[in-house]
């Protein structure tokens, strides 16, 4: 099964019967951002929130790239761990 938008993506990653580890997670998440809503703005998360940092820094490191190379990217990474998940 292959999968072409970034719709299809996200419904394919919402059928996942496991969690993808947080490497993937925060992947999949930083690619989603990318493809969505370009490079991150946003102000760092401060103090002990580990996890919005992590996200933050994932987010961050996607900089520079176009939201279509964002999307072309999300597609193929949810089609590549698919088959670990479903």
């Amino acid at each position: 099964m292959s999968i072409n938008t970034l719709e299809e993506a996200v419904a394919l990653t919402k059928k996942f019967t496991s969690k993808p580890c947080n490497e993937e997670l925060l992947k999949i998440y930083a690619l989603y951002k990318q493809a969505t809503e370009g490079d991150n703005e946003g102000e760092r998360p401060g103090g002990f929130d580990f996890v919005a940092a992590a996200k933050y820094n994932a987010w961050l490191n996607q900089a520079g790239k176009s939201k279509e190379e964002a999307t072309k990217q999300y597609i193929a990474f949810v089609n590549e761990i698919s088959s670990k998940y479903l």
